[in-house]
């Protein structure tokens, strides 16, 4: 099996895919940041140091070839037109097991411009059968709960741009992972627009079955509670054949798909509504993922995985590493060099009030719902008592006084003192709960820190890549963290591993797709 990864990022979902059987025909990323990464880790590449055979090609740059530096560094907004730069494209460029760093659009229009290579793409290079996928996660911030829901963002239209890159090379099947924001309607002019009702309406006009998802990757093995919009659209002439090898539960899911396509086919008006999406959460859609080709996406559902398991073992090194850290490390990366070395675990150094304040958020994570939101109004500043009950609890904790050294407090006003030295505005800031897969949004060392008593820091990049299911042997690359105006193009290597499609979810969409198409293979003998 092979694949075309768009919006590669540092590679999670080709890790993934690729211990599923897929080779990667092409792979194309914006950030050369983030590319510095999957090169590393795919090619063996160290795109610091100059490479003439390398499989790394910018698409555009302002800068020539021999200043790779330069290029590492360069803001991708910034790219100039295709007319204009000094790209690494010519004519009779060959594309197979490239990387190429670079804009969708302008890939997009570079293909429009050279036939050759859009048959050699379609072909996968010679591979029998063409090209069998392309998969890949458009950046989503502005679809994100968790962001600026911004309707009119330039990065809205990067899914349709993915489905053009579909109708010009062809692949069987197109895979697309976004977060769970694409589901949640933007209020435009007084109507509700769904942004993956329209996507899926876009990859049905260019002959695609649509399938849509709402999963979670804690179910598919990642210790992570981390929900996903999951998009497949099979091509038309294959997904006829797959029909035939569907089992009763299986056409169930297609049945109002299969009318979908035929009523836009019509040039029908076809409204919110006409199409489902089946959400793993949902009872009503056990049997749908349990006893199909979904499979894949709930092998652990009943055996969640915690942060504990993912990386307790870091802080005494020697100890017995978990089942999860035994299944990352040796069912992902099998073909690629190992690190003696545990690299990207470098602890932060934050000051005594920081560690002080991971304290407080320790002691909040083990409080019920109550007490906790009195102790939070405390530490936000928005009120200056607190209830007996709270007192009596907060006082049975202790708290860091100076470094290493802890003490419980004698009196609810030394304790409301004390909280009012260390208010924050941050809302997002809390500490892991160990017994628990990790929340959602890790994406910044900010985000969470540790869950241990003496263990009063954020999180190392290490520990954020194992929460993602990286195995120990990948390895991140380019600067570690970033901040102010330079936050809005780095992709560091915490954003690396937060933006990522986490590779065992990866692995899990590799095995539903693989399924697939056996089911086509298995039709046309």
């Amino acid at each position: 099996m092979n694949h075309i990864e768009l919006f590669a990022g540092c590679g999670g979902l080709s890790l993934g895919l690729e211990s599923a059987g897929f080779k990667l025909v092409m792979a194309n990323e914006l950030s050369p940041m983030a590319a510095e990464t999957f090169a590393y880790n795919f090619f063996n590449e160290n795109l610091e140091e100059s490479c003439p055979e390398s499989r790394v090609m910018w698409l555009s740059s302002n800068y020539e070839k021999e200043n790779r530096k330069a290029r590492l560094r360069e803001d991708p907004r910034k790219f100039p037109e295709l007319s204009e730069n000094k790209s690494d494209f010519s004519e009779n460029t060959e594309l197979n097991g490239k990387l190429v760093v670079g804009n969708i659009v302008q890939l997009n229009q570079w293909l429009d411009r050279n036939p050759k290579q859009v048959i050699e793409l379609r072909n996968a290079y010679g591979s029998e059968g063409g090209l069998d996928l392309v998969s890949g996660g458009p950046p989503c911030q502005s679809f994100s709960m968790a962001g600026l829901r911004q309707f009119n963002n330039n990065r809205n239209t990067l899914p349709w741009e993915f489905a053009k890159f579909v109708k010009t090379t062809q692949p069987k099947i197109a895979l697309l992972e976004n977060v769970t924001g694409i589901l949640r309607a933007f209020d435009v002019d007084g109507k509700k627009f769904y942004a993956w009702f329209e996507v899926a309406k876009a990859f049905a006009q260019i002959n695609y079955i649509p399938l849509c998802l709402h999963i979670n990757a804690k179910y598919a093995g990642v210790a992570q509670n981390r929900p996903r919009f999951i998009f497949i659209g099979v091509r038309h002439d294959v997904f006829d054949n797959i029909y035939l090898q569907l089992n009763e539960t299986e056409k169930n899911i297609y049945k109002q798909s299969i009318s979908f396509v035929n009523d836009l086919k019509k040039g029908l008006n076809v409204e919110y509504g006409a199409l489902p999406y089946f959400d793993v959460a949902n009872d009503e859609h056990n049997d749908l993922f349990r006893n199909t080709f979904l499979s894949p996406l709930v092998k652990y559902k009943d055996k969640e995985f915690t942060v504990k398991d993912a990386i307790d073992d870091l802080r005494d090194e020697g100890s017995v590493k978990s089942q999860y850290i035994e299944l990352i490390n040796t069912s992902l990366m099998q073909d690629h060099r190992e690190s003696k070395n545990l690299m990207n675990h470098d602890l932060r150094n934050n000051g005594i009030h920081v560690q002080r304040r991971f304290r407080i958020y320790q002691i909040l994570q083990l409080l019920d719902s109550s007490t906790k939101k009195e102790a939070l109004d405390l530490l936000k500043g928005k009120t200056n008592i607190v209830s007996d009950s709270t007192a009596n609890k907060l006082l049975s904790y202790d708290y860091l006084i100076d470094l290493n050294k802890y003490a419980r407090f004698s009196s609810i006003n030394e304790l409301i003192s004390y909280f009012n030295d260390h208010q924050t505005k941050k809302q997002t800031q809390k500490a892991l709960i160990p017994d628990q897969p990790a929340p959602a949004a890790l994406s910044i060392p900010d985000d969470a820190c540790h869950y241990h008593h003496d263990e009063l820091r954020t999180l190392t990049v290490r520990e954020m890549a194992r929460i993602q299911s990286f195995p120990d042997q990948f390895v991140f690359r380019s600067k570690v963290t970033t901040g102010g105006k330079m936050r809005q193009f780095e992709v560091p290597q915490y954003t690396q591993v937060g933006n990522a499609v986490p590779p065992l979810l990866g692995q899990a969409l590799g095995g539903v797709i693989k399924e697939l198409l056996e089911k086509y293979l298995l039709a046309k003998l």
